[in-house]
């Protein structure tokens, strides 16, 4: 029997209740009381619903424009957008970033918008000597479609591009609170808890955000659009939904799916962690079946449609939640008995289940892959066996996953920021007593109710307060956690749902009701005060707490300051032709085609197996080759000037063994630079640091390199054009 089947059974054998009594309202306890006793429908309730209803709406709409209007200001008091010129407001969009909003300006400034598509579909200026799809390779159907918007409304005379630009990220925003605001408030039934959610989004800024400082970053674009889907699968999964409301939701949650798949390169590696999600509820009766079917279908299809939208991206194709999702439904069809038969039994079964499941999935997985020859996704599989310890790697592209910091462990200072809020404290508070009542109803669910009918009778609470939505928030906000704990970049979809969550319990009947009755203090009033005041006195007290430093955080102004790179970007405009070939680091190189145009031989978006093997090739510039090596290198590029930076040559960053050079140097079997170990059959080169050895002037360099430029950061050289 499943567990919301279980839950019915006993709420009506204790009142009678019927099913439908409260499923048009955030709470599904909306009209019983803690005693099971049916309240009279009356006038005066209804009101008080639809008050209730419109306050919290008006409320969660609020504060999702003041998030925007937050972000907003921050951004424009630290940079003084509004005062600086056009160059320096592209280039404060770094690495990346830069790459993406290319395209946006690229489609807004084209003769027509057919003429746009075309050169993005026909794409001979992002990578040198090769002609690109780049709606294939990238996600960026969204600067294609705010380009377009952007061209058809009355706004160019009031709205200058980049401002229609970032306003929308900022405005999505709004979208993300409110988004998180509702989740939080079908938790609880109280919206209440979605205004603590949201207050502990804004306080917790640096830890659950970075929009105001990486504005076109994919994750700005696409996590708005995750927390909708979210929300859409919590109201999903409540019980006796009536049909039409299921089919509404079900599409709620197919566009969300789509466009957060749509958005971002990352998206069917967050979409697996999902499905794991949904698999183990299922596989211990914590969900219904039908709806994670159709949740599966719909994970499936949206990816496969964006895959059609990027001209049958094959890296898509080769996905892991492919695989997985149609693994596990055809175990199923096998595998039909599954939820029948004792604990021992079912615990066989089961481990079979997850044995089929997970074989069948890598076996799918290495034909489709073999089939389409696809490698585009190898690096991230190299990165992940270094990091967890499986054998250490002298692989480049995994080293230079392995050495920034992003993809690092979670700090441990990110803990005591979450913890100034209160935020983490509640959120520990939360998550251990619902992760034992989920442990307690799995165990009973594996059991069989038959066997266990008087224990379901004691544990009631524990069973109320893991209803399917919650159940699905606890594993979600547990397997997420996972992931950022290992990896630093991808906190940002715990810690949103962290305040999600930590809110939910705080203001959850279900929850205090269970933590009252194990310590023998539980009544309904009491109960019923708790919930509201903790809640309340939290609120106050990040009132009070925060508001001053955000007031100062809004004072306070600062100005975009990086004069070298404006006065190399101005240089390359006026002296070089529109055709010239540029290479140089990914990050420069991103906001040398957003600034001036050119045509690049590398850049950020790494994606691609023949894009990091030629990137790996540019960055010789760094090593320790000879002048006539990097320059035949370079040439078999079409590389008309070389970009060569400082901050790389001598940097001090990283430690050593993670500085670039010293990436290039394992990688190459050279000995690195500076006092340290070195394993054993690493040599000395033959020849110096090319990117010191050129400064010299040197007749080997001179004869291939000419300098045209250089200030206290960047020095760019000519290429000779040899016959």
């Amino acid at each position: 029997m499943e567990v919301t089947d279980i839950m019915t059974t006993l709420r009506q054998r204790r009142g009678g209740r019927p099913a439908e009594a409260a499923e048009e309202q955030p709470s599904e306890e909306k009209n019983v009381k803690p005693d099971g006793k049916i309240q009279s429908d009356h006038t005066g309730g209804k009101l008080w619903n639809i008050l209730s209803l419109t306050v919290g709406g008006i409320v969660a709409v609020c504060l999702g424009l003041l998030t925007s209007v937050y972000v907003a200001t921050l951004h424009e008091n630290d940079l003084w957008f509004s005062n600086i010129k056009e160059v320096e407001r592209e280039i404060s969009f770094r690495t990346e970033c830069g790459l993406y909003y290319s395209y946006y300006k690229q489609m807004v400034q084209a003769a027509s918008i057919q003429q746009g598509l075309h050169g993005l579909v026909y794409d001979n200026k992002t990578e040198s000597v090769r002609t690109i799809n780049i709606l294939e390779r990238m996600n960026v159907y969204q600067e294609v479609f705010l380009s377009i918007l952007y061209r058809i409304l009355p706004i160019q005379q009031y709205l200058e591009p980049v401002y229609f630009y970032i306003y929308t990220l900022f405005g999505l925003q709004a979208v993300y609170v409110i988004a998180l605001y509702v989740t939080s408030w079908l938790l609880s039934g109280t919206w209440l808890s979605g205004l603590l959610a949201a207050f502990w989004y804004i306080t917790n800024r640096i830890d659950t955000t970075r929009v105001e400082f990486t504005i076109p970053l994919r994750e700005n674009w696409a996590l708005p659009f995750f927390a909708v889907q979210i929300a859409a699968i919590t109201y999903l999964l409540r019980t006796h939904l009536q049909p039409a409301h299921e089919r509404l939701t079900l599409l709620a949650v197919f566009i969300a799916t789509l466009l957060f798949s749509l958005t971002w390169q990352f998206n069917q590696f967050m979409m697996l962690i999902q499905a794991l999600v949904l698999f183990i509820l299922d596989c211990f009766d914590m969900l219904p079946t039908a709806k994670v079917t159709r949740l599966y279908i719909i994970q499936v299809s949206g990816l496969l449609l964006v895959c059609v939208l990027q001209f049958f991206n094959s890296m898509i194709l080769g996905s892991l939640l492919i695989s997985f999702n149609a693994s596990v439904l055809i175990a199923r069809t096998i595998q039909k008995n599954l939820k029948k038969g004792g604990l021992l039994n079912r615990l066989g079964k089961l481990f079979l289940h997850v044995l089929f499941v997970s074989c069948l999935t890598l076996l799918v997985n290495k034909l489709i892959k073999k089939i389409l020859n696809l490698e585009s996704d190898e690096h991230i599989f190299k990165f992940l066996k270094a990091k967890f310890g499986f054998g250490a790697t002298r692989d480049f592209d995994a080293n230079l996953y392995l050495c920034e910091e992003a993809f690092g462990l979670l700090p441990l200072n990110t803990f005591s920021r979450l913890s100034d809020t209160l935020l983490f404290y509640v959120y520990i508070f939360v998550l251990f007593p619902m992760t034992v009542a989920a442990a307690i109803v799995a165990f009973r669910n594996l059991s069989g109710s038959t066997k266990v009918g008087k224990f379901v009778e004691k544990m009631e609470d524990w069973t109320i307060a893991l209803k399917p939505g919650a159940a699905y928030n606890l594993i979600h906000t547990v397997l997420f956690g996972c992931l950022a704990l290992s990896t630093m970049r991808m906190k940002y979809l715990w810690t949103s749902h962290m305040c999600v969550f930590a809110s939910f319990g705080l203001c959850s009947t279900e929850v205090w009701g269970l933590i009252l009755k194990c310590v023998r203090l539980y009544t309904s009033q009491r109960t019923c005060v708790i919930r509201y005041s903790l809640p309340i006195i939290t609120l106050l007290y990040i009132s009070y707490k925060f508001w001053p430093g955000i007031m100062d955080e809004l004072s306070e102004l600062r100005e975009f300051y990086d004069p070298d790179t404006v006065e190399l970007m101005n240089w390359i405009k006026s002296n070089t032709p529109n055709t010239a070939v540029f290479a140089g680091s990914m990050q420069l190189l991103a906001g040398v085609k957003l600034c001036t145009g050119r045509i690049l031989t590398n850049h950020p978006h790494y994606e691609d197996k023949n894009l990091r093997e030629r990137t790996k090739q540019i960055y010789q510039i760094y090593a320790k080759r000879s002048p006539e090596d990097v320059y035949k290198i370079l040439r078999s590029f079409g590389t008309d000037y070389v970009i060569l930076e400082d901050s790389i040559c001598y940097e001090r960053r990283h430690s050593r063994g993670c500085r670039l050079r010293d990436l290039l140097d394992i990688a190459n079997g050279h000995i690195m630079d500076g006092l340290g170990e070195n394993e054993p059959d690493l040599k000395p080169s033959l020849y110096p640091r090319f990117c010191e050895e050129i400064k010299k002037n040197l007749p080997s360099y001179t004869v291939h390199f000419t300098r045209v430029f250089q200030n206290k950061t960047f020095h760019v050289y000519k290429l000779a054009k040899h016959k």
